[in-house]
């Protein structure tokens, strides 16, 4: 509510966390006094009813509208207090403001898997109301596989709602497939341009175009078009033209200038971002910019306001900058945060954006570091761009990768000799007491694990003896660059913040980078968020 005013939003789409690749039948098992609270990993996909869930249902049923207030006791009636009911209040909430900001031509794309949609359209009837759905998608994924006692589980769902029935709407096409177009396209210029024949006779009784053409009589109901238009398709070389005047002239039609097959609401032709993807950055659930594509394209124009709720790697906002429309995306990791950023600025070098939330001084990082040290961990890796380590999808969870590098909170790589293999920076940070060992320990462990240069970032101010400790370290020689690095090197946060950076040959690979878009594709309107 404080930087998203009503009814200024032209199109959201969401794609709410969720753990689909759990088993369906744990969604409903009663947590009621079974399960403490887990700690939220970096990607964290489940939802538990806690205290929170349970203060949220109560906003909910207490000051939602009647319609919404009804639907969702009557869920919790139905599926209980579990993590699924936990899921659909919190959804329930978000939607509630998620209609708030859309204007009255705007429309909402929820994202979701078959476990719950079912679910969602009822709680999206009651927010939007019935007569404004306005579809379901099918997106085919993934290809099926051996599942036992069911139908392969291979594809998602789009629920797409408008706030009225007077939504933005440019109908989308696909290209013909190859049978279609070598049972319709026979015919071929001399220039290789294929075209099909086409019906030039009136459907209908047409007295004024019943005329003589080039020595062929008129069809019964006259010709499709006037005279004027016939010279001019004439022309053009449009017409062709049969050998025997008992037959009649046809139209060409040129499959390049046909849009293509109208898209309907069951997708196959958009692929996953597999493992090969040019696009793949590395987050677990990355949607690929098609699919986005296609939903900003038909739902927006430009100029447009696009907001992702739920943006984690920042696909929708990526291609809301491509198409040239104004975004909006929100997330409440530092990791996806980081990740956005990467993205938007090597896919868009001349991008410009504002972050909210992110700490701008020492104080509002103390404060992050007293809140969540795990979020202030990630936000301090990304003030150097280091990979946070164990970030893979919250597999390791919070803690970080257990093993040979313990203590290292993120690695930063790059490759300065003819090998090209890649050597490393390995990043610790520190938002507590610090002290001299705490250096001796990060060179020892940059010294065992053979990488290059050890950067221990700290909140507090480094003492006289860590700084010793670190210069005794010495120097790491790039040989492809012909300079010397100090091995060990301590930066505090207000360091970075006013733009220190590590002394080290030029990284690569940190984060999988995304590929560029031409600039002229890339000029993004700024905007208040405050104004409709």
């Amino acid at each position: 509510r404080e930087y998203v005013a009503d009814s200024s939003v032209d199109l959201t789409y969401l794609d709410p966390p969720f753990n689909s690749s759990r088993n369906y039948n744990v969604l409903f098992r009663d947590e009621a006094g079974k399960y403490s609270e887990a700690q939220i990993e970096a990607f964290e996909d489940t939802w538990h009813w806690t205290h929170q869930a349970e203060e949220t249902y109560h906003d909910l049923v207490t000051n939602a509208p009647n319609r919404v207030s009804e639907v969702i006791g009557a869920l919790r009636d139905l599926v209980g207090t579990n993590e699924m009911m936990a899921y659909l209040v919190m959804m329930a909430a978000r939607l509630v403001e998620l209609h708030r900001v859309l204007k009255p031509t705007g429309s909402l794309y929820l994202h979701c898997d078959p476990t719950a949609s079912h679910y969602l359209k009822i709680v999206m009837d009651a927010i939007f109301g019935p007569t404004n759905y306005r579809g379901e998608i099918t997106w085919k994924r993934t290809t099926t596989h051996n599942d036992a006692k069911r139908w392969s589980p291979n594809a998602d769902i789009l629920l797409y709602y408008g706030k009225t029935d007077q939504v933005i709407w440019h109908p989308q096409h696909a290209p013909h497939s190859v049978r279609y177009v070598a049972d319709k396209y026979r015919y071929r210029d001399p220039d290789g341009r294929l075209y099909a024949l086409d019906n030039m006779t009136s459907p209908n009784p047409r007295p004024n175009l019943t005329y003589e053409w080039k020595g062929f009589p008129p069809p019964p109901n006259g010709w499709r078009y006037s005279r004027e238009t016939m010279a001019k398709l004439d022309a053009d070389g449009r017409i062709w033209y049969p050998s025997d005047t008992s037959k009649r002239p046809r139209l060409k039609r040129y499959l390049d200038e046909m849009p293509g097959v109208v898209v309907g609401n069951v997708w196959t032709d958009i692929d996953p971002v597999n493992s090969q993807a040019g696009e793949r950055l590395g987050y677990p659930t990355q949607k690929p910019l098609a699919l986005l594509e296609r939903i900003i394209s038909a739902s927006s124009n430009r100029g447009d306001i696009v907001l992702d709720p739920f943006c984690g790697c920042g696909t929708a906002i990526a291609v809301a900058q491509k198409l040239d429309r104004r975004w909006i995306g929100i997330d409440v990791t530092h990791l996806a945060i980081a990740l956005m950023k990467y993205r938007l600025c090597a896919m868009f070098p001349d991008v410009q954006f504002r972050v909210i939330g992110e700490p701008e001084d020492v104080g509002s990082a103390r404060q992050l570091a007293q809140d969540d040290r795990y979020q202030f961990q990630w936000w301090a890796l990304s003030l150097v761009k280091a990979k946070p380590l164990g970030s893979d999808g919250g597999k390791t969870g919070k803690t970080g990768k257990k093993g040979s590098d313990w203590g290292i909170d993120g690695v930063i790589a790059f490759v300065d000799d003819n090998t090209s293999k890649p050597k490393r920076v390995m990043v610790q940070v520190k938002s507590g007491h610090v002290k001299a060992g705490d250096i001796r320990d990060l060179r020892g462990t940059v010294e065992r694990e053979n990488a290059a240069i050890g950067v221990f970032i700290t909140l507090e101010e480094p003492t006289r003896d860590m700084v010793t400790e670190a210069v005794s370290a010495g120097y790491y020689h790039s040989p492809g660059w012909q300079q010397e690095y100090p091995r060990i090197q301590i930066l505090t946060i207000e360091q970075l913040l006013h733009g220190a950076e590590i002394k080290m040959p030029p990284p690569h690979g940190t984060f999988r980078e995304a590929q560029r878009v031409r600039v002229s594709d890339a000029e993004q309107v700024q905007f208040d968020l405050g104004a409709p």
